[in-house]
């Protein structure tokens, strides 16, 4: 981004027939501090705008912000399949959803956009329309080549990012490997250092199993893989403790000696830190040569069309994916 400019945030509209159409509405319903642009098909946000009864116009997008009297923001068409109805998932629609992310993918890295900002998608009617598909976070890294990426939330004064993401329990233990720990752990302190600003980042690392098994009682993957891959990089400078058993790591006493916290599976961090901020926080993805960051909620299809969808996360998502332009996270 240039200096003393304003950071262009592409923000893509996610299912079709969930509530991110809605949400990006809303979101022109106020002030904007950022140059926002939607990738989305203009029509189905025009419809969308006539079934909440709020007013909406699709823009241009420019490289100035345009001003107009009636709510709007820029708008990069991409053509639907076929018709939406609100809450109705329909597999034809799965490629228009695959193409917006793609769409604002390469905009990041020509240039135009200095972040992405995603709405939900819903990986069922994906991948039920035969195209493989486990989430955003494994997407972008697959289309940037990018080797090895985290999911890290952040939100209710913490920051939790995951050793591993979309996997069936019974498949978690396994995926636990010295490798592969070792790669998150790596690029989860290089982004807290250049992305977050943290000089030395202080990270707790959770046990996998209860009470961090518990000295081999209840597991061994702390014994056989997680400690000692701790010990080797705390040798190369990091500060990392653990590992920690995740009952008890989520204490607000304990949380302040950290800046972030791994842990070894979704369910293990996420339930936590979305009961303190669910609604408001924010996902990001580590280790991509792009800024992305998402909404902490799904699809919401019963809410889609109603007017009460809450754009709060969608907000806090632009907001965290401009400081991380401006390097000021």
């Amino acid at each position: 981004m240039k200096k003393n400019s304003l950071p262009v945030i592409a923000i893509t509209a996610g299912e079709p027939a969930g509530i991110g159409p809605d949400l990006c509405i809303q979101l022109a319903q106020q002030p904007q501090t950022e140059q926002l642009v939607v990738v989305a098909n203009r029509n189905l946000l025009e419809q969308r705008a006539r079934v909440l009864k709020l007013p909406w116009q699709s823009l241009p997008f420019a490289p100035v912000r345009t001003n107009s009297a009636e709510p709007g923001l820029p708008v990069i068409d991409i053509p639907l399949t076929t018709k939406v109805t609100a809450g109705r998932l329909d597999p034809a629609n799965a490629r228009y959803v695959l193409q917006t992310i793609e769409a604002a993918l390469a905009g990041c890295l020509d240039g135009h956009f200095d972040a992405l900002v995603t709405a939900p998608v819903n990986k069922g009617v994906i991948n039920d329309a035969g195209v493989a598909f486990t989430g955003h976070t494994e997407f972008l890294a697959e289309r940037t080549q990018t080797p090895h990426v985290v999911m890290m939330l952040i939100g209710g004064g913490m920051r939790v990012a995951l050793a591993t993401t979309h996997l069936a329990v019974s498949e978690i233990a396994r995926h636990i490997t010295r490798d592969s720990l070792e790669a998150t752990l790596r690029v989860l302190h290089q982004d807290m250092v250049t992305r977050f600003g943290i000089t030395a980042p202080r990270i707790a690392v959770a046990g996998l199993n209860p009470h961090a098994g518990e000295s081999g009682h209840l597991g061994r993957e702390e014994i056989d893989v997680i400690m000692p891959l701790i010990e080797q990089l705390r040798r190369d400078g990091m500060q990392l403790s653990g590992p920690l058993p995740a009952d008890t790591l989520f204490n607000p006493a304990r949380l302040k000696d950290f800046d972030c916290v791994l842990a070894m599976y979704h369910d293990q961090g996420l339930p936590v830190l979305k009961y303190a901020s669910f609604g408001h926080g924010v996902n990001v993805t580590l280790g991509l040569p792009i800024i992305r960051t998402s909404v902490d909620h799904g699809t919401a299809l019963d809410l889609a069309g109603s007017g009460r969808a809450d754009c709060g996360s969608l907000q806090a998502a632009i907001a965290l994916a401009a400081a991380l332009a401006r390097g000021r996270a």
